[in-house]
This record gives structure tokens, sequence and C-alpha cells, in this order.
């Protein structure tokens, strides 16, 4: 599922394309993902683009936006004048524009197109009244690392647990946007096994941790995000971290770090695990 990373470049991405839009019509073909009136959008002007966690707004001038979630295989993509020369489409984008994995067309202004497509269909798209964006988005969320997470609230929040860390650090109620990807690499950037249980962590594991959360997902914005399963930018093009991941899908590798072991996976409350057995320490 997209994180932090990939859901801020989507943001970036319809904040650059959507601006000087409005919508003239909404084509729902899956009302299972669209939810509220699409009527409440026509003729509304694009304001600004927000993230909240792994959520997105599109907010408009008269009062509405868009909240979603992309979740496993959702896209966003634009066609359009403020992007004269688009890109060819990544492969990830399957049956291309217009095809049987599009559920939702926002026809905009002056020529404009935005598509949302998914393969998988658990992603979704609410038309909500912008005041009531935060009770809607961020009632439930955690702290986020890169803006309001401190280094002490984090340390509360990992001594507070016997939860294994990794657990805690996807927990999207105790810390919002971070997800396996960036988890599992955080945790070896930090020489800590994602099984230990946070609440044994000592100050300075925390505070390397923390400092490890944050390289890992500003290098994840800086890679354009990771295009493992669907996620592509509202341009249509993948992102690069993916070929960057310190730990993550590297089953099997020898350890970059001390080139003693090789890494393994585990599952971990269901999800792929990975780490070094010889220098992330129990």
């Amino acid at each position: 599922m997209p994180e932090l990373p990939e859901v801020e470049n989507i943001r970036i991405g319809l904040e650059k394309y959507l601006k000087g839009h409005s919508i003239k019509s909404v084509e729902v073909l899956n009302r299972r993902i669209f939810q509220g009136d699409e009527k409440k959008l026509i003729d509304a002007k694009f304001e600004s683009a927000e993230r909240f966690g792994k959520m997105i707004a599109i907010n408009f001038n008269n009062g509405f936006s868009l909240l979603a979630h992309v979740k496993l295989t959702g896209q966003f993509i634009y066609r359009g004048p403020n992007l004269p020369n688009p890109p060819e489409l990544s492969v990830k984008v399957t049956d291309g524009l217009g095809g049987k994995h599009t559920h939702v067309v926002f026809h905009l202004n002056r020529g404009g197109v935005l598509y949302y497509n998914d393969i998988r269909k658990f992603g979704w798209i609410k038309v909500v009244e912008t005041k009531k964006l935060k009770n809607e988005a961020v009632s439930k969320l955690g702290p986020e690392p890169l803006k309001d997470l401190t280094l002490n609230l984090f340390t509360k929040t990992l001594s507070s647990s016997k939860r294994a860390v990794k657990v805690i650090l996807m927990d999207q109620s105790k810390i919002s946007g971070i997800g396996n990807i960036y988890a599992n690499d955080a945790l070896w950037l930090s020489q800590i096994a994602p099984t230990r249980s946070s609440q044994s962590l000592s100050e300075k594991e925390i505070k390397t941790l923390y400092k490890a959360i944050k390289k890992v997902l500003r290098e994840g914005l800086k890679q354009g995000g990771a295009s493992e399963l669907a996620f592509v930018t509202p341009d249509g093009t993948e992102g690069k971290y993916q070929d960057h991941t310190l730990v993550y899908g590297r089953e099997g590798e020898l350890c970059k770090r001390c080139k003693k072991a090789k890494i393994k996976k585990i599952f971990l409350s269901g999800r792929g695990t990975y780490f070094c057995p010889n220098c992330q320490y129990d």
C-alpha cells in the first residue's frame, strides 16, 4: 500500500496539474468506489491538495472536497493542458486510461481529464464538506513523522507498548504515514530487530530510530516513492525507491552493512518483514 512518500508525490502532482482547472462533469463508473453526490463538484474550481497520513484531499472553492484513499492499487492520472508533453504511461497502468480498470473520470475545463484507476478496487473517493475534512480524515490518525512527531512523543509512544516495534511503527493511530517498506528500512538502518518489544528499546535506540524514520521517508520522497505494486504519480510514471531499498524485498541477499549474513524474511502481523539476523539486535 502506498505510504507517506508515495501519497505525498500524488498530492504534489495533483496540486501541479489541477491548478487553474474546474470540474465540468464527473463520470462515475463504479459506485462502490465513489461515495457522495458528484453534482456538488460541478463548476467547482480547484484550490489545493492536502495529505492526511495516507489519504489525499482535493479541495475546491465551493466548500467541498474529494477525500480519497488509493489503498493497494489506486491511481490518479492526469492528462490535459498542464501536461502538454505527457510521458509514456507506466506498464503498471494496466489496460490504460479509460479501460476496464478506470472507475471514475473527472472531466475538467480546458480539455483536462483526471482518471482514477484501481485494479483491486479497494480504494475509495468521497465527497465531503471541506470544513469536515479533519473530522473525516484526522480524528483517528497519529502524528506524522516529518511534521508533528516529536522525539518526546515518539519515546512515549514506544515506551507505552509491549507490541513489536515494527507493528507500532505501522499503526496509523500511533504514527501516520509509515507502512511496510519504510518501517523495514528504518529498523535496518537503526540495527533494531523488527520483533523487539517497543518497550525494550533504550533511549539511544529510540533516538536512532527516530532519525532513521525521517531519513528513509525523505529518501522515498526524493526518489518519487516506491512503485513496487501499482503506484504511479499523476503523470503516469513510476517512482524509483524500489531500486534503493535498504532491506525491504532483499530476502536471501547478503546484508549491505555487515556482509556476514543473508537477509531473512518472516511474517509479522501478516506483513512480510525483512531483517539481518546478524546486525539487527534483539
